[in-house]
């Protein structure tokens, strides 16, 4: 008997340091969403899953792959009108119904694609903490859970799954501050496959629509300041234009901190503005308020708190009225 716990013993002093080796090359959340990074951008692959928001659940396929230096993707929705997304290289096509088809230059896809596969993870590092959960099954697979938080309180969280194997993303919720859940991300079914590939890369032989020439704007400085924003957030454009339909003159800079975005818009106060108005729907908040003749619309993938706060902080430069020389 003493003979056998002695055994034991040494058996448990052995493992131990194995174990504790384990724990000490486990990689970091950061290192994590960096391999997350990597593999979203790099493997040849395709998912189905769900995009499921407050009021619709959209079911979407995404084919990707890195072919020659050349990145290609296709995403389809499975449910609903016929709709897809197309992009080579730096051109995406969009294929929607009521619409004639169109292809911008771009590297970036707008559609329900989750945000955090394309983001610098080494600048959200400066505003978000990255969190370990622990690990959970997901889509068939073994996971590594992720919280990434913000330092203020001031945006969402996201809480992800992550494949241990391939370090795809298999499950991704958008909670608010309260952490009550606003969108899902949830991938029902992949594979990893050099053939997707094969398969995108004879988009080359693809005549796609015609490129969109986005007609230049004039560069004027805006008369207005939005004086708070959110750490991290900064200016990606800025513009003024006139509403399609009425014809009315908006001036609009649009922000964002590399995860989350929102545009201030700002035009002439009428009759049936809203004062105060606030509304959330889903991860979408759209507040607006009056400062004398003016209207100030903030919109975007922000809490109601943050966007009423960078509403009350916009001003209006001070413009000298020009003086008329007197006769004399």
């Amino acid at each position: 008997m003493k003979k056998t716990l002695v055994g034991a013993l040494a058996l448990v002093s052995l493992l131990l340091p194995l174990q504790a080796s384990a724990e000490a090359v486990k990689p970091s959340p950061e290192a994590l969403l960096h391999q997350m990074g990597r593999a979203s951008q790099d493997l040849s692959y395709e998912m189905s899953y769900i995009w499921v928001k407050k009021n619709s659940i959209d079911t979407l396929r995404y084919r990707h792959a890195l072919e020659n230096g050349q990145s290609y993707a296709h995403l389809l929705f499975l449910s609903g009108p016929p709709q897809e997304v197309i992009q080579r290289g730096d051109e995406v096509s969009y294929f929607e119904p009521g619409l004639d088809p169109f292809t911008i230059k771009s590297n970036k896809m707008v559609a329900p694609i989750l945000p955090l596969m394309k983001a610098n993870i080494n600048k959200l590092a400066q505003f978000y903490d990255f969190i370990a959960m622990g690990r959970a099954r997901e889509a068939g697979v073994a996971c590594d859970v992720i919280r990434v938080a913000p330092k203020d309180g001031n945006r969402y969280s996201y809480l992800l799954w992550i494949d241990q194997a391939t370090h795809l993303v298999m499950r991704a919720d958008l909670l608010d501050r309260d952490g009550d859940l606003l969108e899902q991300f949830r991938v029902v079914s992949f594979a990893v496959n050099p053939k997707v590939a094969e398969m995108l890369s004879k988009l080359d032989q693809v005549k796609l629509p015609a490129m969109v020439q986005l007609p230049q704007q004039p560069q004027k400085k805006l008369q207005w300041t939005v004086n708070w924003l959110p750490s991290g957030f900064t200016l990606i454009a800025g513009n003024r234009h006139r509403l399609l339909l009425t014809e009315r003159a908006v001036e609009s800079r649009m922000y964002s901190d590399g995860l989350f975005s929102f545009s201030v818009y700002v035009s002439d106060a009428d009759n049936f503005v809203g004062r105060g108005q606030l509304v959330r729907q889903g991860r979408r908040t759209l507040t607006t308020r009056v400062d004398g003749n003016k209207e100030i619309t903030v919109v975007g993938d922000i809490p109601p708190e943050t966007a009423r706060q960078i509403a009350e902080n916009v001003t209006f430069d001070k413009i000298k009225p020009e003086v008329t020389p007197t006769s004399k």
